[in-house]
């Protein structure tokens, strides 16, 4: 069956999601270092604690997008459910993540997050070649990454943003400055607002 062409704004539309998965992939990669040292990690140890998202990455997305290929909800259909879950745990994670008592729940937060994350993000970049006709699809693609480079700007300088309207980006040794905590619980909130709109 051919797929009907989709205009510019059901494209930005069905893309936009991708501008809260961006906010977690750009909080998680910009603060997550700082998040480790100031509670306790060596500089030397940083990447060993860093080295769960990649894995997770490997691991979550090819099972997710087995799954979310051979899935179909009778409400949300198939990659709807994946969107809302990954949405749902991501956001939880972004949220409390600044909040970490201790380095090791930082590191366990970190996988979380990346492993919700994945389980959003690969059935969305399906989402063009389930909509799209296939003279449409580079378009669906450079709309993609239009988004995630919005996304990712705005997120990595989130704390900048909420530091400029006066939230302390200072804290006593060993606890998270309220810019990050900050710019965590937006990020969660543009996550969650993001997936929303799409139900």
């Amino acid at each position: 069956m051919k797929k009907k062409q989709l205009g510019f704004w059901e494209i930005w539309n069905m893309s936009f999601g991708f501008l809260g998965i961006q906010f977690g992939f750009a909080l998680q990669g910009g603060f997550m270092s700082r998040i480790f040292q100031t509670l306790g990690a060596d500089q030397s140890d940083i990447p060993l604690l860093w080295i769960a998202a990649p894995l997770t990455g490997l691991v979550v997305q090819p099972i997710i997008g087995y799954l979310s290929d051979n899935t179909w909800h009778p409400r949300l259909g198939r990659r709807k459910p994946y969107f809302l879950i990954g949405a749902i745990l991501s956001s939880l994670a972004l949220f409390f993540v600044p909040y970490s008592p201790t380095l090791w729940i930082a590191a366990g937060f970190l996988w979380i997050l990346d492993a919700s994350i994945n389980i959003s993000m690969e059935p969305f970049r399906a989402l063009v070649a389930d909509k799209l006709p296939n003279e449409q699809r580079t378009y669906g693609f450079v709309m993609q990454t239009l988004i995630i480079g919005i996304g990712t700007w705005v997120a990595s300088n989130l704390p900048w943003f909420v530091t400029k309207i006066g939230v302390s980006n200072e804290a006593i040794q060993g606890e998270i400055p309220m810019s990050i905590k900050v710019a965590f619980a937006i990020g969660a909130l543009v996550f969650c607002f993001l997936f929303y709109l799409l139900y």
